[in-house]
């Protein structure tokens, strides 16, 4: 059985299918997740919708 940390609140969780809001605790912790996510607390690097163009500008 593996045990992981809830990205949320850092309870201790079962990584098992039983699980059904793996990796989270709770619905409730899997709603604050998706509430940061939907306010940009969280992003992904990657290059800016400017640089993109750029990049497309200098090819032509």
């Amino acid at each position: 059985m593996t045990v992981v940390a809830c990205p949320t609140c850092g309870k201790k969780v079962e990584w098992t299918p039983a699980n059904k809001f793996r990796p989270f605790c709770s619905e409730r912790c899997k709603q604050i997740d998706l509430g940061a996510w939907a306010e940009e607390k969280y992003t992904i690097p990657g290059a800016t919708a400017a640089d993109v163009q750029d990049d497309k500008l200098a090819e032509e």
